[in-house]
């Protein structure tokens, strides 16, 4: 069963992470969840909440459930992996900088393996480098896009080349499917 690395970090986001854990099985796939250390790590839920006063102008974060790292990510060796989903949530906002995911994401990415982003999963991406290419994220990070040389595209799914990303979990489904489509156009 070919694998895809699924990064995770403290904060990552319940909808994004648990829908693709639970459905690339469905197609054959082996989903790994990597963090910076093996262990369990606190997720969290995203969402401005409904008809609050006064209204929030962010998204609300809530704790989540749990899930565990059975991999370190300096213990991964990336060429065992078909693809890689990234997770929205914060768990973006530190994991970014942590040079191994970074060196498994670059070999991805330049080796046309299927890379999967969700929402803020895009900051693990421009700190990979993803220059020239065209990404979609929650609006509020067009600027980091557009500031790591890639194309902000305000659309729900984007898919550039091996690249697939969406805006937040609201669509998962049609990120997966694509997501899906690519994994196995690579496969033959």
């Amino acid at each position: 069963m070919p694998k895809i690395l699924m990064p995770v970090g403290d904060a990552a986001e319940v909808n994004d992470t648990f829908y693709a854990l639970f459905r690339l099985p469905e197609d054959g796939y082996e989903p790994v969840v990597a963090g910076p250390e093996a262990r369990f790590y606190h997720m969290v839920l995203h969402e401005p909440p409904p008809r609050s006063d006064p209204p929030w102008d962010c998204t609300q974060e809530r704790p989540g459930y749990h899930i565990e790292a059975t991999v370190a990510f300096r213990d991964v060796n990336e060429r065992d992996f078909a693809g890689m989903f990234i997770t929205g949530g914060r768990a973006p906002e530190y994991t970014r900088c942590d040079e191994d995911l970074l060196r498994i994401t670059r070999y991805l990415l330049d080796n046309n393996k299927p890379v999967a982003s969700m929402c803020t999963g895009s900051q693990l991406l421009t700190a990979a480098g993803v220059k020239g290419r065209k990404i979609t994220c929650a609006p509020k990070f067009k600027s980091d896009i557009e500031n790591a040389g890639a194309t902000y595209v305000d659309q729900p799914v984007v898919v550039d080349g091996n690249l697939v990303s969406g805006k937040t979990w609201h669509v998962n489904t049609e990120l997966l499917v694509e997501f899906l489509r690519i994994l196995k156009t690579h496969e033959k």
